[in-house]
């Protein structure tokens, strides 16, 4: 006998997918890599103060974690990080370099005994940082990125390619670290070294270009005393985005380039796969990896247009065979086995292992081994496991919807859905439109128990791939070009209104929401439109006369010469699109989220914001948290956060959800 299905209003049913359920499985593996024929990756615990830890795959299938709290393996280069750890087996067992969160040190760790540190502190500025270690323990040393203050603006920087020594001389010693690279270019990704150790790698870009307008991709000659010398610019220009290059077991240059208005793969500068599919994605953080080369020539991707599939690229015969499984998306975190034997003789367990981290609608991030002989993958760490009854996973649907001038709008809607709830005939659901971050980057097609929080409750989710998401080509990353605030808020007004319009949502009941770049888009919308019935705005963009000039890191610092315009042409654009000078337009409730500890969206723009609205009686609420930075990290955080956001939607939709605790609207 099935289960009678209880007739309820949307927003009123009971789920067991509660605010602490979606906080607990918040975040996801990242960084996984081999040390040896052990796969180790960062895995997030939002239940011990949001740090990161590090988990070790034994050969038998065992997992632990290394580091107990309250070691924190992160770095902040560029303030969004990347990878942030290295290792190798050396003597009798696996040598791993890592930088810890806390102080930004390097430190040499072995199973067994503490963290060494490796590096000095600095008490200039923000100090010295370091990301994408390569350990290299025939040189005794560990050639990584350094990033160094110079004083105490955000955009008092330099960086460098540096060698620092493995037997801990610079651990207050300066001058014990190697400088590499000649600083020619404010940023730099880390090196890869060729086979024959006699080449270096990496890719340089300067302000105002970000990673994914235009790159430069260098290569040097390794004298044997591990100095660099001639380095020359192989690829990659002004309008020509280099996100990664490596080399393949025969020394040859392998790297991945948009020259074509598609991220795609060449080998000595000729292509391997040519598609209007992307191989490639925007360089968020240093170090991470859309492909990675085997020992036996073959090459493993990732690729497609929006979510990317995990695959094995012959690049003799342009075959491309995509791994089976239930996974949608895997993060650019690829890594091959790389035990390169005597003689060409495959090492135990063969050539053809690479480490992924995919997730798929009804799945979180898991670390994935594919078996590129087979053609198998298997999750083999962080298994997902169901917290809830699946049949309470929302069912996501790809979208193509028509914006202003016929152009085409990418999303993915989560329609309200629950195994024993139906709203009485009639009635259209709340819709919440969800604007992602970057704004350069896209939503992913994964299972997020944040969406499914909303959709259990009967309040339908579209996350929408506004013009400027990647994912689709640079010219749909392009169409933000000097539209920052008007093509991201016009494409998800279009999405709102076409649910509408259609009957498949309330048009009196749409909602938008979204964090950082998407807090923008969320602001802008309300401010600039009458399409939404409140917002919820998190760790927010609002006045672009301040975020640039020293109130935000250096990494974005520019950012807005190309999304809004040269900054010194067109000024008077800076006014006019920042939110908080039309926040006497808002006439709607909204929740305000914000981290105190942000260094890339401060909190002193919400109060900016905050200011314009008082006396105005618009009902609101400006949640702030301690200890938080951008991007929540703590369970009790993302739980306040969340139940914040659904009391804004029961209030002004006229539902009343059992077990939410009631946000007070102040004005």
């Amino acid at each position: 006998m099935g289960e009678t299905v209880r007739t309820l209003a949307y927003g009123e049913w009971p789920s067991p997918i509660d605010a602490a359920t979606a906080a607990a499985h918040d975040g996801s593996p990242e960084f996984a890599g081999f040390v040896g024929d052990e796969v180790w990756w960062t895995e997030p615990r939002p239940a011990e103060a949001g740090r990161r830890t590090l988990v070790r795959r034994h050969t038998d299938g065992t997992e632990e974690s290394v580091l107990p709290a309250p070691w924190n393996v992160r770095t902040r280069v560029i303030e969004y990080g990347g990878l942030p750890w290295a290792g190798a087996v050396h003597g009798d067992g696996p040598v791993v370099v890592f930088v810890n969160f806390a102080d930004q040190r390097l430190y040499r760790y072995r199973p067994g005994h503490e963290p060494r540190p490796l590096t000095p502190l600095s008490p200039v500025g923000d100090g010295l940082r370091w990301a994408e270690p390569v350990l290299l323990p025939e040189r005794g040393e560990v050639w990584c990125v350094l990033e160094e203050f110079t004083s105490d603006g955000p955009s008092d920087v330099r960086r460098v390619l540096a060698a620092v020594p493995l037997d801990g001389s610079a651990a207050d010693d300066r001058d014990a670290v190697r400088e590499l690279s000649d600083g020619r270019h404010r940023f730099v990704t880390g090196p890869r070294l060729s086979p024959d150790g006699r080449r270096a790698a990496w890719i340089g870009w300067d302000h105002p270009r970000m990673p994914w307008d235009g790159t430069e991709l260098l290569v040097a000659d390794v004298s044997p005393d591990g100095t660099l010398s001639g380095a020359r610019t192989v690829a990659g220009g002004p309008e020509e985005s280099v996100p990664q290059a490596d080399w393949t077991h025969d020394g040859r240059l392998l790297y991945a380039s948009d020259r074509t208005g598609w991220w795609n793969l060449y080998r000595d500068g000729e292509p391997l796969c040519p598609r209007e599919e992307e191989f490639g994605g925007p360089l968020w953080k240093l170090g991470q990896r859309w492909f990675a080369p085997l020992d036996d020539g073959l090459i493993a991707v990732l690729h497609g247009r929006g979510a990317q599939a995990l695959g094995v690229l012959d690049p003799e015969t342009g075959e491309l065979v995509d791994a089976a499984g239930p996974w949608t998306e895997f993060a650019p975190s690829l890594a091959a086995h790389a035990e390169r034997s005597e003689r060409g003789v495959p090492p135990p367990g063969g050539w053809g292992r690479v480490v992924a981290i995919g997730a798929g609608p009804r799945s979180g991030h898991e670390v994935v081994e594919l078996d590129t002989r087979t053609g198998r993958a298997r999750v083999i760490g962080a298994a997902h496991e169901d917290a809830v009854d699946p049949a309470y996973y929302p069912e996501p649907q790809l979208r193509t919807f028509t914006g202003p001038d016929g152009r085409e709008i990418h999303a993915q809607v989560y329609p309200p859905h629950h195994p024993g709830c139906a709203a009485p005939a009639g009635e259209l659901p709340p819709y919440v439109i969800w604007a992602h971050g970057g704004p350069t980057g896209r939503a992913p097609l994964v299972l997020d128990l944040e969406v499914a929080y909303f959709t259990s409750r009967g309040i339908g989710v579209a996350e929408v791939n506004y013009g400027g998401s990647t994912g689709y080509g640079r010219a749909y990353r392009n169409r933000l070009r000097g539209q920052w605030g008007v093509v991201d808020v016009e494409d998800c007004a279009a999405v709102a209104l076409a649910l509408a319009d259609e009957g498949t949502a309330d048009r009196d009941r749409l909602a938008v929401r979204g964090g950082s770049a998407g807090g923008w888009t969320t602001a802008a919308s309300l401010t600039t439109t009458d399409v939404y019935a409140c917002g919820t705005i998190i760790y927010p963009v609002l006045d672009l006369t301040g975020w640039g000039t020293g109130e935000t890191h250096d990494f974005e610092s520019q950012y807005l010469e190309s999304l809004i315009g040269p900054r010194a042409e067109v000024p008077e654009l800076y006014l006019r699109r920042s939110p908080v000078e039309h926040a006497d337009r808002l006439s709607v409730p909204f929740v305000m989220l914000q981290g105190l500890d942000d260094v890339i969206c401060p909190p002193v723009q919400c109060e900016r914001f905050l200011a314009r609205l008082t006396g105005r009686g618009v009902p609101h609420a400006y949640l702030t948290f301690e200890g938080e930075g951008h991007g929540f990290r703590r369970a009790e955080t993302m739980v306040r956060a969340l139940e914040a956001e659904m009391s804004l939607y029961a209030q002004v939709f006229g539902m009343r959800p059992p077990g939410i605790p009631a946000l007070e609207l102040g004005t």
